[in-house]
């Protein structure tokens, strides 16, 4: 367990340069009192690196220094517009996660370094080489999200929203309009290709490593924290297993189920775990990165 420090901490926002010349936007959280530990977060789909803020302060005020950072089309990462920019979520994890994990190894290279990824976040984890050299990491929400692992409403929502719905959406405005089914930020049509290979086709988040030239997701050997909430209707624990049993086989999983009661005001779903509001459970992902 790690012992709470009263520590001070900055903030600096720094711009990560891609292999392919791209400018990814970050923010470093220092602590004043060091402890030695560099912490990662891959965010999830659609989800800016200002939703993890709260998250990194914390840790940070126990000694860890803290990466957070926006993939190419979403948040401060985003161009002046979506439409016909092309990205796509392999690229996140090829080149965006890249450059993150090279800055780390540039300038922490002493330091034990976890990872923790959110959703699709998890999954990028198998994209990038570099990954192997993470301590241990922590997934939360992170699944093999094919549809038919869902309940039937959340199923047919899926099938027919990413199905049907979402190229024809993407091929009117040039990019997916993902707000306005309440699924986060807009994303460029490449990435919302990339998350219909994830909700529609059966192999799921293999279909997608698959149509790199290479990846690295059997590479992986670390302990693993998995958690998942009760309330977070598009995840199960079917998927949550699948992930991890057919695309991290080498991976050594500890699973751990949030109910609504475990937070002070009852919802978790699959973003809240990271609102302020639930700092109480943190304290099981800081524990694990002792």
């Amino acid at each position: 367990m790690i012992k709470f420090l009263t520590v001070q901490h900055q903030m600096k926002s720094l711009k990560l340069i891609t292999d392919d010349g791209f400018s990814v936007a970050a923010t470093l959280f220092e602590p004043e009192v060091s402890c030695q530990k560099f912490l990662l977060i891959n965010s999830a789909t659609g989800v800016r690196q200002h939703v993890y803020y709260a998250f990194a302060r914390y840790f940070a005020e126990q000694g860890f220094t803290v990466l957070t950072y926006d993939y190419r089309g979403v948040g401060l990462s985003k161009p002046d517009t979506l439409k016909g920019f092309k990205a796509n979520m392999r690229q996140w994890g090829t080149l965006d996660f890249k450059a993150a994990t090279t800055f780390m190894q540039k300038h922490y290279e002493q330091y034990s370094c976890f990872a923790i990824g959110h959703s699709v976040g998890g999954l990028i984890m198998g994209m990038n080489p570099d990954a192997v050299q993470f301590r241990r990491l922590v997934f939360f929400g992170a699944q093999k999200a094919y549809a038919a692992h869902l309940n039937f409403k959340i199923m047919m929502l899926g099938f027919m929203g990413f199905g049907v719905l979402q190229p024809v959406l993407s091929g009117l405005a040039g990019y997916f309009p993902a707000h306005w089914f309440g699924l986060g930020e807009s994303l460029p049509a490449g990435a919302g290709r990339d998350w219909r290979t994830l909700i529609v086709h059966p192999q799921s988040t293999n279909k997608l490593l698959h149509k790199l030239p290479e990846h690295y997701s059997a590479l992986l050997t670390q302990e693993v924290l998995v958690i998942r909430a009760e309330d977070d209707s598009w995840l199960t624990a079917k998927a949550v297993r699948r992930m991890m049993e057919e695309t991290f086989p080498r991976m050594k999983p500890e699973y751990r189920l949030l109910k609504p009661e475990d937070s002070p005001q009852n919802q978790i779903g699959h973003i809240n775990f990271f609102r302020s509001f639930n700092q109480n459970l943190w304290q099981q992902v800081l524990d694990y990165c002792s």
